[in-house]
């Protein structure tokens, strides 16, 4: 039965229905003939307790206030600051799109949104730049990644929720990995400007980084609400969701007049869409893992593996890191880390782990997924806003990709990467 289910759910995903059905269809079968019962309303009473948290709230405040800066004149300000810095550099443009994504990250918390914002008005000058359009692609969704990561995150949100971690520390904790991340991605774009023989910008002068700085400060004052203000005692990650949509109304339609007021019903929208896909599938994820558990088909798969590498710290977070980099590859992260935390938090206290470093390698391999073949959402953003073909977009990506892979490495075996802030905070 258990092997019909999962061909039952690759059917459908095969033929071209929303991750929610498959997951509602695999609960509802292996609940009636599995675990004998029709009880339909269990099941809805896991769904409506999987989208309670109040926590949860902050998802669409996060969403909304990052589809006004993305109409707005937010990101044109940041990517001006760093071009100002960083263009003349060997490999400038090329780092100032993935320092740009980062910033940006900070302010929206979103990859796709990041794409959005950042793809458009880089990937031209790449190309007139001589770089190759794989790359300019690859580059864009990578670094865009990153955001997943720099606060405020919504992988993160998720996984607090799940796992009960301090929504709080998380946020702090994804910002040197972030940061790491871009230190990477910038030493691959200065060794492959080098390769290929592409010349720097001309240097801006100091006048010029200081008008850009000054048009800058209010969107770069977005991440230091919103941190400095949970950390501030101020108010809870949730209050400060509420707070970045105040402060991204004022910005974009009272101070820099780029987002008109009729333009909010749009905006409004956009955000009600992407909340209620987020909404189902964490219902569908809540409803599928609690099945599954019931079940005991995830005990019956990952205790004998847990069981033979011990309580090894490096061990389980290289299992954990294996588990969730593959799940992410093929269904999305929001998803995986739904079903996947709760198994593996039984190994994670037995080992003695930090349930926030844990989040971070959690969060990195969903930003991993968002970008890797055959079903990363940035690649099928980025084929949308780009009009390319999906394997244009994919073709330049194993590189970055392998990035990836040795920062989690690095996360795995240096935790303090990940905890250093959250302890001077804390």
């Amino acid at each position: 039965m258990l092997t019909i289910t999962f061909v039952t759910m690759f059917v459908l995903l095969a033929l071209g229905f929303p991750m929610m059905v498959p997951l509602l269809a695999a609960a509802l079968m292996l609940m009636f003939f599995t675990l004998d019962t029709n009880n339909v309303g269990l099941l809805m009473g896991q769904m409506i307790s999987g989208v309670r948290s109040w926590a949860l709230a902050a998802v669409p405040l996060f969403i909304f206030a990052a589809d006004l800066m993305t109409r707005g004149h937010t990101a044109n300000r940041l990517l001006d600051l760093v071009q100002s810095f960083v263009g003349h550099l060997r490999g400038g443009l090329p780092i100032t799109t993935a320092a740009s994504c980062t910033l940006f990250g900070a302010v929206s918390g979103s990859t796709q949104a990041t794409v959005v914002a950042m793809g458009g008005p880089m990937r031209p000058k790449l190309l007139e730049k001589g770089y190759s359009d794989s790359f300019s692609l690859a580059l864009i969704i990578n670094a865009s990644d990153i955001a997943l990561l720099i606060p405020p995150s919504i992988g993160m949100i998720i996984y607090g929720v799940v796992s009960g971690a301090s929504i709080g520390d998380l946020f702090i904790a994804g910002i040197l990995p972030g940061f790491l991340l871009l230190v990477l991605f910038s030493i691959y774009c200065w060794i492959g400007s080098i390769r290929m023989g592409i010349e720097p910008e001309p240097r801006v002068g100091w006048a010029a980084r200081a008008r850009a700085a000054k048009k800058a400060i209010l969107p770069l004052g977005f991440p230091v609400v919103v941190v400095g203000g949970i950390y501030g005692g101020f108010f809870s990650p949730t209050e400060a969701a509420a707070i970045a949509v105040l402060y991204a109304l004022v910005l974009e339609i009272v101070i820099l007049r780029a987002v008109k007021l009729r333009e909010l019903w749009d905006v409004a929208l956009s955000t009600g869409l992407i909340t209620a896909v987020v909404f189902i599938l964490v219902a569908a994820g809540t409803a599928f893992t609690y099945v599954i558990s019931f079940a005991g088909i995830p005990q019956a798969i990952l205790d004998p593996v847990i069981a033979s590498i011990g309580d090894s710290p490096t061990m389980v977070l290289g299992l954990i890191a294996i588990s969730f980099f593959i799940g992410c590859m093929f269904v999305d992260p929001i998803v995986v880390i739904l079903i996947l935390t709760p198994l593996f938090m039984p190994a994670v206290n037995a080992a003695g782990l930090d349930p926030v470093h844990v989040g971070v390698i959690v969060t990195l391999q969903a930003a991993i997924g968002s970008a890797t073949p055959p079903f990363g959402c940035d690649i099928f953003t980025a084929m949308a806003v780009f009009r390319r073909p999906y394997f244009d977009v994919i073709r330049g990506t194993p590189p970055f990709i392998l990035i990836l892979l040795f920062a989690t490495v690095l996360l795995i075996l240096f935790p303090q990467i990940s905890l250093w802030l959250p302890s001077l905070a804390g």
